[in-house]
């Protein structure tokens, strides 16, 4: 039997599993609001600060969530960064992918259903993801929250 003949053979067999059962097909939910929240308050919990959480469900199918905040110092960032990340861990939410970790001016914890954003003040007022999602319903956490701050 050739190497070629050995593979097809494999994958043949696999082709003929028995479908996965009810409880192995179960669909993990979309993330809710309050889920969004509870992660925001992860960043609040090492004073992040302007703290948003955008629904973007009716905006996108790209995520359901934006979590925008800021630090003041590289050294701030990452401790906000490094509480979400443990403390989703602890909760049992995912972590698909992290960016920006090596720099420390744009930390993007990629969580699937929702991102978080965790920026300097200047890269924050850079990019203005607020006004680039724009359409997207926002709700501030924290003591900012009676100062909204226009779009």
């Amino acid at each position: 039997m050739t190497k070629r003949t050995a593979t097809a053979t494999r994958t043949r067999k696999n082709l003929h599993t028995a479908p996965p059962s009810k409880a192995a097909r179960t669909v993990v939910p979309r993330a809710t609001k309050s889920t969004a929240k509870k992660i925001a308050g992860y960043a609040a919990e090492k004073k992040a600060t302007d703290v948003l959480v955008m629904d973007l469900r009716k905006v996108t199918d790209m995520t359901s969530f934006f979590i925008v905040c800021t630090g003041e110092s590289t050294t701030q960032v990452k401790a906000i960064a490094d509480n979400v990340i443990e403390q989703c861990r602890k909760a049992g939410v995912g972590i698909y992918h992290i960016e920006g970790y090596d720099s420390l001016r744009w930390i993007l914890i990629d969580l699937v259903d929702v991102v978080v954003h965790i920026f300097q003040p200047d890269v924050r007022a850079y990019y203005q993801l607020e006004r680039l999602w724009g359409d997207a319903p926002v709700e501030r956490l924290g003591p900012s929250a009676s100062k909204a701050a226009p779009r």
